[in-house]
């Protein structure tokens, strides 16, 4: 099985609608490098630390993306509303889930600008459920992403979902972005 059709797994982290860039990864948070390694986890601990709890964006019962003090997440899935990732364009919002462990988002509508950056950067792949997902899935609910079948398996409650096929999203993702992407199949000339 390659890498592109391997099966995501792990525990949903569920969000509410409209989620922004600046929720994602507040603009204080901006000052740290992401090529310097130690600079670079400060991105994980600090991933969705600006979501309100008073607009119910974070999870019932205000479950923080990463525990206090740790930068990678116990989650590995998010199950968002509608209009994930809208706000300003700034890269560092896919990156910085990508960092706190994330390795897909399931939502119905995705910010344009936030699903081109997480693809064409290579961070993670953004699902588009056919239906809010986030209404059905629980926080901490154990997930299967079958990318072959385009399917999502809720395992905790026994119940599966159809996603949205990805066409060469994932090819794109999987090879590091999109100039890897055309490097490997021979678009742009190799490095």
């Amino acid at each position: 099985m390659s890498k592109n059709s391997a099966p995501i797994k792990g525990r949903a982290f569920v969000l509410g609608k409209n989620i922004d860039t600046d929720q994602i990864i507040p603009a204080a948070h901006l000052v740290y490098s992401l090529e310097d390694p130690e600079e670079r986890k400060l991105y994980g601990k600090y991933a969705l630390s600006g979501v309100p709890s008073a607009e119910s964006g974070l999870p019932e019962g205000n479950i923080p993306l990463t525990k206090d003090g740790e930068t990678e997440s116990q989650f590995k899935i998010i199950v968002a509303s509608d209009n994930f990732g809208c706000g300003s364009s700034r890269e560092h919002a896919p990156a910085c889930l990508e960092i706190a462990g994330i390795e897909a988002i399931v939502s119905p509508t995705y910010a344009r600008i936030f699903y081109r950056n997480s693809v064409d950067g290579g961070f993670l792949i953004p699902f588009e459920s056919f239906e809010d997902l986030s209404k059905e899935v629980k926080t901490g609910d154990e997930l299967e992403i079958d990318q072959v079948n385009h399917t999502l398996k809720n395992v905790t409650q026994d119940k599966l979902y159809n996603i949205k096929p990805l066409g060469s999203v994932a090819d794109i993702v999987h090879a590091g972005g999109i100039f890897e992407y055309a490097r490997q199949n021979g678009m742009v000339p190799a490095k």
